[in-house]
């Protein structure tokens, strides 16, 4: 049984479909059996987890695992509530990370499970921690040559304005997803407040310049841009309330762009994947000028993987249904544990 330094917990309710029995084998699907393509396989979603992004992991893992069911998999539920202290169930092929924000996207699962020998979907431990620390991953931007908004990094609640900065700006800790802790300070003295809220998350804040334009968002998948989506939250700034707030935020798919912004817009998006180290997929962050610019704010290896999450409405223009695409991102990941086992 592959473990990592304890025991696993598994979500209420998780083998309804498919069940381990008593002699640890996997029971199959109803249903299932794909013949003549190594399938049905036997794969483990990972979800929930201990970041602040907790609930929105596990709407991601169980949206996945239920389509993974649909088509006939082995599927088990695995909820790291604690980070590491889980094992996997006997005979996992595969797992699909459907984690988000701290343990599960800071590269520190990957590694484990590099170490386990069990391969993952998505990005490997080095890209997934330098995607997930905005302060390195701007690094490797400036270093590609991928445009990115103005930043500097603040270590102290201050309410003293950095040499040559002022207002609006965006102020983000610099390592949390989903957009927890992000503020935007529109005057001199709501630098204080904001940045001893940032603190609260991490030790090190982002300051960034506040872009003017129109927001967009770029699913990558195998190396290719998919569809552009316009993000459009009604009050003009897309936090972690307008993020998961039904109806707090527009999106427009295609977005409206022109043709030149739009090639423009996936070219920087792919190059921000690409400078990050990411692979199989991803989704990237664009903020677009009045001119058309983009300057790309972040790369998410881990992006929402529930049938409403941007991801899965790109990759749903570009021809997958959201099974598919989970079933692709599987895929992948098997591949890649033949090759290295040769």
């Amino acid at each position: 049984m592959s473990s990592c330094l304890g025991n696993r917990e598994l979500v209420e309710g998780v083998w309804d479909k498919m069940s381990v029995g008593s002699s640890g084998s996997w029971l199959l699907s109803k249903g299932a059996g794909v013949q003549g393509t190594g399938k049905p396989w036997r794969i483990t979603v990972m979800l929930g987890g201990p970041s602040a992004e907790r609930e929105i992991s596990i709407r991601s893992g169980r949206a996945v695992a239920g389509a993974l069911r649909l088509l006939g998999h082995h599927v088990a539920e695995l909820d790291p509530r604690d980070g590491p202290g889980w094992e996997l169930p006997d005979g996992t092929q595969v797992v699909f990370l459907a984690l988000h924000g701290t343990y599960g996207e800071d590269g520190t699962v990957q590694a484990e499970l590099d170490k386990l020998g069990v391969p993952y979907t998505g990005s490997g431990p080095e890209a997934s921690r330098i995607a997930f620390d905005k302060i390195l991953a701007k690094k490797k931007f400036l270093e590609a040559g991928v445009p990115t908004a103005r930043f500097v990094v603040l270590k102290e609640a201050t309410e003293e304005w950095p040499e040559g900065w002022q207002p609006p700006v965006v102020i983000k800790p610099a390592r949390q997803g989903s957009s927890v802790g992000l503020e935007m300070v529109n005057e001199i003295a709501q630098l204080g407040p904001a940045m001893e809220r940032a603190l609260a998350y991490d030790t090190e804040v982002l300051m960034e310049e506040r872009i003017i334009g129109r927001e967009a968002t770029v699913g990558i998948l195998e190396d290719r841009a998919l569809p552009v989506i316009e993000v459009c939250p009604r009050d003009g700034v897309l936090d972690y309330e307008h993020k998961y707030t039904k109806g707090a935020t527009e999106y427009y798919l295609p977005g409206r762009f022109d043709g030149a912004t739009t090639a423009q817009v996936q070219e920087a998006a792919l190059a921000a994947f690409r400078a990050v180290g990411a692979r199989d997929y991803a989704r990237v962050d664009v903020m677009v000028r009045p001119n058309g610019d983009p300057v790309v704010l972040e790369v998410n290896t881990l992006p929402g993987m529930t049938e409403l999450s941007l991801l899965p409405k790109a990759a749903g223009a570009a021809g997958y249904s959201f099974g598919a695409l989970c079933e692709r991102m599987v895929e992948l990941a098997l591949k890649r544990g033949a090759a290295v086992r040769g």
